[in-house]
């Protein structure tokens, strides 16, 4: 009798943690299921990718320095930022003889900024890949920093509990219980020979 109560108890609790856990993640996985799609027929939902050209000059004082420990990264990023609004999370900054290259990089953007040294001049080439660039590279993790990062992790997280909860609910279906392996033993093979015959 106990036994038949811990079995509804944790039957119940199974119940809920799957209806629960399930409406939490509904936004996850539908992003993810259609950013699925975006990214595997890029061909057809890819948006053009834009570039734009601008031009501008910097205080020659912050980089036209021998020593290059002496340069004022800080600087030249931060005036970057706020003259020409640029986005995204600087990834490469680059000194060389006559020179300085600094890329930002977001999810479906990069800019790019080549400065003379000598001069302040640069040219700056900023690329927007649209919305649908934008979403595949959330989908992919692509340029999105760390917090989008461990958004991944949660989601990940999230949809094995789903998964995890969903299964375990079904094995407190006996009437269903066996088909319901079957099915899903039978989605896995599926899987698997798609795997075995289409992938070379």
């Amino acid at each position: 009798m106990e036994t038949n109560r811990l079995k509804r108890r944790t039957a119940m609790l199974v119940r809920w943690l799957h209806i629960y856990l399930s409406m939490i993640s509904f936004a996850i996985v539908f992003f993810f299921a259609v950013t699925g799609l975006t990214l595997n027929h890029a061909d057809k939902f890819g948006d053009q990718l834009r570039t734009a050209q601008e031009k501008g000059r910097l205080n020659p004082a912050w980089m036209n320095n021998k020593d290059t420990t002496k340069i004022d990264r800080l600087a030249i990023v931060e005036q970057l930022r706020r003259t020409k609004n640029i986005k995204g999370d600087l990834s490469d900054f680059r000194i060389d003889d006559e020179q300085i290259g600094v890329s930002f990089k977001g999810p479906g953007y990069a800019a790019d900024a080549f400065i003379n040294r000598s001069t302040g001049q640069y040219d700056l080439t900023i690329s927007t890949a649209g919305f649908v660039g934008l979403i595949n590279d959330l989908h992919k993790g692509r340029d999105t920093g760390h917090g989008w990062s461990v958004f991944i992790d949660i989601s990940a997280i999230l949809l094995t509990l789903v998964s995890l909860t969903g299964l375990l609910l079904l094995l407190f279906l006996k009437k269903k219980r066996l088909s319901g392996l079957m099915v899903a033993a039978g989605g896995l093979l599926i899987a698997w020979l798609i795997y075995k015959i289409w992938i070379k």
